[in-house]
């Protein structure tokens, strides 16, 4: 797996030369939450589909 700051380079490198302090924040926020997601489905903490259509209809009900 490569190291943190390799990666924030990597991402870095890849941003247009004029984006803001608060575009890179969101392409970092983007990127780490996409690695958690990666991280659980590989370690089996996935829902399937209908598991969260079901919890997420408790959320709506009056």
């Amino acid at each position: 797996m490569q190291a943190a700051k390799q990666k924030v380079s990597d991402l870095i490198a890849r941003l247009p030369d004029d984006c803001s302090l608060e575009e890179i924040q969101y392409h970092l926020y983007v990127l780490q939450k996409v690695e958690r997601g990666l991280n659980d489905a590989a370690e089996g903490r996935i829902r399937t589909q209908k598991e969260v259509e079901k919890a997420m209809a408790k959320w709506f009900e009056k």
